[in-house]
């Protein structure tokens, strides 16, 4: 069996800041303040995956039919220790957070009178695929939790509470009509893409098993961010994060959980894999290691991302730089723009490393998204610097990503080029006052934030 072979550093890391940025492949004109999209791939990692590419490229046959898959299964061991799974075949690898949670929702055997329950707040894409579900026979109902900033985790709970009961409600009348109990699945964000706040996922998934609903968690975000996951423990009944954000391994790399009680719900994987079972046969992890040629060494690198991880002090010593880079510059940006953070509690519950700051525009701002391809154009391409912009309860705000090569100073510049950019834009649309023609080039585009 071959094992990934674990990276020994003879040297000490950079230290965090600006210094850690001779470990990433940045321009060097590029202020990276949108990490949380895409990941960064540190080049110790990069270097440490050349001799895989170069295995799968001396042999193609070996590399595929025997070396990747024996490697993948070291990982995967490595992984599930990691998240605090209870068993190494509860995880599987999936090229990205959206391709587990559709392999999820699509695996349900969907009925008339289920409810699949999703958020105002949920990933684009995985709010239209339960739209889509919801779209195509049987119809089961899909509805929606409101979530609105500024809010805290107490408040956040209660709601929960109150409105996962009056879905049960809901369930209750129609098993009087249709004669059986219809099924409730719900779609939770651990941490939210925009804006950028941690919930109280481990105390929704509670309540959830209180009343009787699957709880699928969107982790996009979590793994690399999120310290202490341990996921025995949190018990969800379906957990999906990308390895490739936070984390530092190549994109795209994802990791699915599934619980063994639960993995009869996923009768195959997506796309179907030559070893699917008629019937729905108990091999879960054999379906995931191999359904179609793809690059499997971004499944490999996640162990050579953890490897630098321990190189530069673990777990605890990254998220506190990264999460004090985020308290620190987000007031400093907040300054800058005479605005305010998102996360108003005195403990800042809803802030690990990503950091939300309201847009000096005044409340009667069009949330048109020209708005935002017009803040891509002048941040990332003219000037160079870019967070994640998205429209929250009635005012626009910025997402910014901490990292260990980020400082403080960097916020000040973001926050000079958007007082810049957010006049251009003030000048070119209007402040929503009155209507004005908006000229936009590639109309195609659309919204993504990760």
């Amino acid at each position: 069996m071959a094992d990934v072979v674990r990276l020994q550093y003879e040297s000490k890391p950079p230290p965090f800041g600006h210094e850690m940025r001779k470990c990433f492949s940045f321009d060097p004109e590029y202020i990276n303040m949108n990490h949380g999209s895409y990941g960064s791939l540190p080049s110790p990692v990069a270097k440490a995956i050349k001799p895989y590419y170069a295995l799968a490229e001396a042999n193609p046959d070996l590399f595929h039919r025997f070396t990747s898959i024996d490697l993948i299964r070291d990982v995967r061991k490595r992984m599930a220790k990691f998240v605090g799974a209870a068993h190494t075949e509860e995880v599987v690898f999936v090229p990205n957070a959206s391709h587990g949670l559709n392999t999820i929702l699509r695996s349900f055997i969907w009925e008339e009178g289920d409810i699949i329950s999703s958020c105002n707040t949920t990933y684009n894409s995985i709010s239209r695929t339960a739209e889509y579900i919801s779209d195509i026979p049987p119809h089961p109902e899909a509805v929606q939790f409101t979530l609105l900033f500024p809010t805290s985790h107490s408040e956040i709970i209660q709601n929960w509470r109150a409105y996962v009961k009056s879905l049960n409600e809901i369930r209750n009348q129609s098993a009087q009509k249709l004669g059986r109990r219809p099924k409730i699945v719900a779609i939770i964000d651990s941490i939210i893409s925009v804006p950028g706040a941690l919930l109280p996922w481990k105390e929704m998934v509670k309540i959830c098993k209180e009343e009787d609903v699957w709880s699928v968690v969107d982790g996009a975000h979590s793994i690399g961010q999120e310290l202490d996951l341990n996921l025995a423990e949190a018990n969800p009944d379906f957990w999906v994060t990308n390895c490739h954000k936070w984390m530092y391994a190549k994109r795209g790399c994802a990791l699915l959980y599934v619980p063994k009680r639960n993995q009869h719900i996923i009768k195959a994987s997506f796309p179907t894999s030559h070893a699917y079972k008629k019937g729905g046969g108990s091999n879960f992890v054999e379906q995931f290691e191999w359904n179609g040629t793809i690059d499997f060494v971004p499944y490999i690198s996640a162990s050579c991302a953890l490897d630098f991880r321990a190189w530069l002090g673990g777990e605890h010593v990254i998220n506190d730089y990264c999460h004090r880079i985020a308290l620190e510059g987000g007031k400093r940006l907040a300054q800058i723009l005479g605005t305010e953070i998102i996360d108003q509690g005195q403990d800042f519950q809803f802030t690990l490393s990503m950091v939300n700051v309201a847009v000096p525009f005044p409340p009667t701002m069009s949330s048109a998204f020209e708005i935002d391809m017009a803040f891509r154009r002048k941040l990332l391409i003219k000037r160079k610097i870019y967070p994640a912009f998205f429209y929250h309860n009635g005012k626009w705000w910025i997402r910014c990503s901490a990292q260990i090569w980020s400082q403080v100073e960097d916020f000040e510049v973001l926050g000079e080029a958007i007082l810049e950019a957010s006049k251009e834009i003030l000048e070119e649309f209007g402040d929503g006052t009155e209507k004005k023609t908006m000229i936009i080039e590639d109309k195609d585009e659309r919204l993504i934030v990760n």
